[in-house]
């Protein structure tokens, strides 16, 4: 099984910088991905981001592209999103996520950090 654990959400001002770990435990699950996913208000949950973690491919959300950035270390076994001239729309439940080793989807979850933008 694997475990995900959030971390570095927060208020920050429109304009700001705010940067979220995801740190794994147990298997690696190496070969496949790792996301970040948020959920807003009265909004279904989208995609923010996808970190393919052997090779290190990835890949944004048209509305991100630019601002965003996924990065691992991979001794850590730890993922972050680097959030740049966030926006009041930016503001939402961040979620990580892990694909499993049998079906390559995305069924492991953390907790859920909230990024809210203040202007």
């Amino acid at each position: 099984q694997v475990q995900l654990v959030e971390s570095g959400g927060g208020l920050v001002q429109a304009g700001g910088s705010l940067s979220l770990s995801c740190a794994a435990s147990g298997r690696t699950f190496s070969g496949y991905a790792m996301g970040w996913f948020r959920q807003a208000p009265g909004k279904e949950r989208e995609v923010v981001a996808g970190l393919r973690w052997r090779g290190g491919s990835t890949s944004y959300a048209d509305s991100v592209k630019g601002r965003f950035t996924i990065a691992r270390d991979n001794a850590k076994m730890t993922v972050y999103l680097l959030m740049n001239s966030l926006m009041p729309e930016d503001a939402a439940v961040y979620y990580c996520s892990a694909t499993s080793p049998a079906t390559g989807e995305y069924d492991y979850w953390g907790q859920g950090t909230q990024d809210t933008v203040a202007s």
